[in-house]
């Protein structure tokens, strides 16, 4: 019975420790720094939506007729959205390779 009262209290008191810590952080002006990751991430996924965009309005514009959907493997996706992800995926790298290319 005293080593469940024990681990009661010890509960107890980690939960308060707990919850003052969280308190502190929510008082305090910290703000929360953005990795390289989540910013690589985020950029990404702009790039893709901008190229997206800019797919659609072409295909409608020139009245292309594309498939709703294609499939790979088990999942279904928008084949304008695989090539605005490819697109974003392969823009760094050209633009890597361009100067080589351009200065021969």
């Amino acid at each position: 019975m005293e080593i469940v009262l024990l681990l009661a209290l010890l509960l107890l008191l980690f939960f308060v420790a707990l919850w003052l810590k969280v308190h502190h952080y929510r008082s305090s002006n910290v703000e929360a720094v953005a990795s390289p990751a989540s910013r690589a991430l985020a950029e990404l996924v702009a790039v893709a939506g901008g190229i997206y965009l800019s797919l659609v309005l072409l295909v409608s514009f020139l009245k292309i007729n594309l498939p709703e959907v294609i499939t790979i493997g088990r999942v279904q996706v928008d084949p304008l959205a695989i090539v605005a992800l490819l697109v974003a995926f392969l823009q760094p790298v050209f633009f890597n390779l361009w100067p080589r290319f351009k200065g021969r």
